[in-house]
């Protein structure tokens, strides 16, 4: 479990850049907030939204907090959303460590194979093990989608992957939904259909490719269960 002290709620009402959000407070005062993800969230930090705040007592900040969730509105209700992008890492180096693919042994983070680094590497029974993990805050109708924006280091990442499943390496791309309440998880063919195409010939050379959705709490977040997912591209693509 990833937690977070010191949380605030808040309003959002601007981002003037990627790593910064205008935000006002219950007691009138307007801040600005460090933003956690540097993804577009187009849809998720509108002006209006309700926001959660970790504030820090570091010295030297240009920020005084942390923009780490938004609850996005949906019919009948909202769903609270995690924007720390480092909150992905955390937690699935928490579930590898409890056992998530099974026993590893000598697992270690941010490790560099050739000219790619991936998020984490291991051994499974003398065989070598890579995992790259991914963040997902992209949700429309019950469907998880990654990227959010074209990514040409997660495409690289993916190909390589796909280099190392054929020369009998175990290789698993973890898609961490940094929400709960989805359905299934599918690349986002509209935003990057190249990544998609790459996810299929991944998973058809044996790279595992895993969805897990998260419970999320204005303090903590948690991987929670396994998502469906669903590689097959639109019509235009077959």
């Amino acid at each position: 479990m990833i937690l977070y002290h010191k949380i605030r709620p808040a309003v959002f009402r601007r981002r003037p850049n990627r790593f910064v959000a205008c935000v006002t407070t219950g007691d009138g005062a307007e801040l600005r907030a460090h933003v956690k993800n540097t993804g577009r969230c187009a849809e998720l930090l509108v002006p209006g939204a309700r926001v959660y705040l970790e504030f820090s007592d570091r010295p030297g900040r240009s920020t005084p907090c942390d923009l780490v969730a938004v609850e996005k509105s949906l019919p009948g209700g909202s769903l609270l959303v995690n924007m720390d992008s480092a909150a992905p890492n955390a937690a699935a180096g928490e579930w590898l460590a409890a056992g998530g693919l099974g026993p590893l042994e000598q697992l270690r983070p941010e490790q560099t194979f050739g000219d790619s680094r991936f998020d984490f590497a291991a051994r499974q029974g003398g065989r070598p093990v890579l995992v790259e993990v991914k963040g997902c805050t992209l949700e429309r109708a019950g469907v998880a989608a990654f990227p959010d924006a074209p990514t040409l280091r997660g495409l690289k990442h993916v190909r390589a992957l796909t280099g190392y499943a054929r020369q009998g390496w175990r290789c698993c791309i973890l898609v961490v939904i940094q929400m709960d309440r989805v359905d299934r998880f599918c690349p986002n063919w509209a935003t990057q259909p190249a990544f998609g195409l790459a996810l299929q010939e991944a998973a058809a050379a044996g790279v595992e490719v895993l969805a897990m959705d998260c419970a999320v709490t204005p303090t903590s977040v948690t991987l929670r269960r396994p998502v469906p997912v669903d590689l097959t591209p639109p019509p235009d693509l077959r």
